[in-house]
């Protein structure tokens, strides 16, 4: 059983908590975390990358000079490759970088992004950030009090009403990632050096079943690889 250090919303310490089995059973799959971070890195990419060929370059509508006689070697076009402000060749053109990965394997690697932070201690527990409204103040003050205001930090809520409260106050504050639990990723949990998780999250995740997923077998991993 892992246990994580345990904090009341204003940061005091308290009894440490163990964390559900189903989430946290110490697996860190590597495979399905590379694919899971090339997977969301390739998907943030916009494709609209454009180099213009020889036929969209301006100029070069006749021969330079003509084919002898000049002691010059023959040109055709200066929109010519070799020609300064010629044509690219095999130059990017706008595409489609998105890839997929299926929903066990995903599950799979923001589990195994859990276990590799747990491993750390570097999940943190914190009672429900239960805000009126959104104070960057408080959460700055709480995130000090946790001895992680200078790292990296992702804070995962609940599904409660109190959620965008805290995400409005950590929004402007730097290397501060304040989202739902239930929408954070693999590349997400890796990006960050410490997680603080609300203490309700952790029972909803364990309700729905998320991060459940078993490893692949061996044998279907290495057909797949083949």
């Amino acid at each position: 059983m892992i246990e994580a250090p345990h904090y009341s919303a204003t940061g005091a310490k308290k009894k440490s908590v163990s964390l559900p089995a189903a989430l946290f059973d110490g697996t860190v799959n590597e495979h399905a975390l590379h694919r899971a971070v090339v997977t969301f890195l390739a998907n943030q990419r916009q494709g609209t990358h454009d180099t213009k060929t020889r036929r969209w370059v301006t100029g070069g509508n006749q021969k330079p000079w003509r084919q002898k006689g000049t002691g010059r070697a023959r040109q055709g076009s200066i929109r010519a490759p070799h020609w300064r402000h010629g044509g690219i060749v095999f130059g990017p053109h706008p595409r489609d970088y998105r890839l997929g990965i299926p929903k066990k394997v995903r599950q799979l690697a923001k589990k195994s992004a859990l276990n590799a932070r747990a491993r750390e201690g570097a999940v943190l527990v914190v009672d429900p950030l239960a805000y009126e409204k959104p104070k960057t103040k408080s959460l700055v003050e709480l995130l000090g009090k946790l001895g992680v205001a200078e790292r990296k930090v992702l804070v995962l809520t609940s599904g409660a009403a109190h959620a965008y409260n805290v995400y409005l106050a950590g929004r402007n504050v730097p290397n501060v990632h304040v989202m739902r639990f239930g929408d954070a990723t693999a590349y997400e949990i890796l990006w960050s050096d410490a997680v603080v998780v609300e203490l309700p999250a952790l029972g909803e995740a364990e309700g729905k079943g998320e991060g459940t997923a078993a490893a692949p077998p061996a044998d279907a991993t290495e057909a797949s690889d083949a």
